[in-house]
């Protein structure tokens, strides 16, 4: 598994620019090789659709993108129908450069689709199949990332909605971080990127995902559910069951072929409103308490908000401090020295923390 160093430069690279958005690429990584596919909820101009299509650069794969509407036809995302075999008595569909023929997919508005272009999607997204007419083929779509101002109040979206493992809530940068989002997307509008991590890279981790062993985390993960139902809060059994794929992805990409419990935090993001989120975070409190990851750290520790889920951002921080001087170092150690006593600091960062003190003495 020698590609899980090349998802850290992956990550920088897709959101060079895109202040507060790199839990949005990490997410992407982690649903690509458990072969899930991604809800984006927030406001427009949030850079959404931005590092989505970064990372489909940097993946390399056959990309597709449409914005959805009410009066979007089948056809804008299928293909058209093949006149000639038409005109011999077969509805077939030509969907050549179309969502069909898609590994990496991005719908805007996603919950806008007729209802016969969501029926046609449900195949797609669960089976990876598409049907219409005569035409049935097989799809190479790896992941979708659908994207929504707001979740759909409408009832009969249900069944499509939660075709959509993981659920990422974005909102738009705080006032705090005005600036470096200036400078930041100053810099975005002239970033050019190549692909780092292809998404054959991450479909050769994926055929790894039934090689992880799960025993020793799933009766912790089991408690975690029954006090989720307890606290009013119940997934559908589908959602239950993927999100092992998730976690045993997490451990995968910390390079183990065991799932432990400090992967147990895309459990998180399979809570499918924004208020299940942080009740979910609340109530699991114990259970994220040991949640980290070695690649995939600023979406573990929004899931987690524990100072281990903190550990690998701060250890990143702190090498940065000391290797280019681009961080304002008082600010680092302020941010290390509210999350850890001298009693709980980790030795590699409480080593990283006596050099940056070195550097302001």
């Amino acid at each position: 598994m020698e590609n899980i160093t090349k998802i850290r430069e992956c990550i920088k690279v897709a959101t060079q620019g895109f202040i507060g958005r790199q839990q949005l690429a990490e997410l992407i990584i982690l649903a690509a090789i458990a072969k899930e596919h991604l809800l984006v909820i927030g406001p427009p101009g949030t850079a959404k659709s931005a590092v989505v299509r970064r990372m489909a650069r940097i993946m390399d794969g056959n990309y597709f993108e449409y914005l959805l509407g009410r009066f979007t036809e089948p056809s804008e995302l299928f293909g058209t129908v093949n006149l000639k075999k038409l005109r011999e008595g077969s509805v077939e569909t030509d969907t050549q450069g179309m969502l069909p023929e898609a590994e990496i997919a991005f719908l805007d508005e996603v919950f806008l689709g007729s209802t016969a272009i969501l029926n046609t999607l449900l195949g797609i997204l669960n089976e990876r199949k598409f049907r219409r007419g005569h035409t049935q083929i097989d799809c190479p779509l790896k992941i979708c990332i659908g994207a929504s101002n707001s979740l759909p109040e409408d009832e009969g979206l249900a069944a499509f909605a939660d075709r959509f493992l993981i659920r990422l809530f974005i909102e738009p940068i705080a006032d705090s971080f005005i600036e470096d989002l200036l400078v930041g997307g100053w810099q975005a509008e002239f970033t050019h990127v190549d692909s780092v991590l292809s998404l054959n890279e991450l479909s050769e981790m994926s055929e790894h995902l039934k090689n992880v062993k799960l025993d020793h985390i799933i009766p912790f993960f089991a408690d975690a559910i029954r006090l989720l139902r307890q606290s009013g809060i119940v997934l559908t059994d589908r959602r239950v069951v993927k999100t092992l794929k998730l976690i045993a992805a997490a451990a995968l990409v910390n390079g183990r072929l065991e799932a432990q419990k400090q992967d147990i935090w895309p459990l998180f993001y399979v809570l499918p409103t924004k208020d299940m989120q942080q009740r979910g975070q609340e109530i699991l409190k114990e259970f994220f308490t040991l949640s980290n990851n070695s690649q995939l750290f600023y979406a573990t520790e929004l899931a987690s908000q524990q100072p281990n889920g903190r550990l690998q951002r701060l250890v990143e921080l702190a090498r940065r401090c000391l290797n280019q001087g681009d961080i304002q170092v008082e600010s680092v150690l302020r941010e290390i020295d509210a999350n850890y006593t001298t009693e709980t600091i980790p030795d590699e960062l409480n080593q990283l923390r006596t050099q940056l003190i070195k550097l302001i003495a």
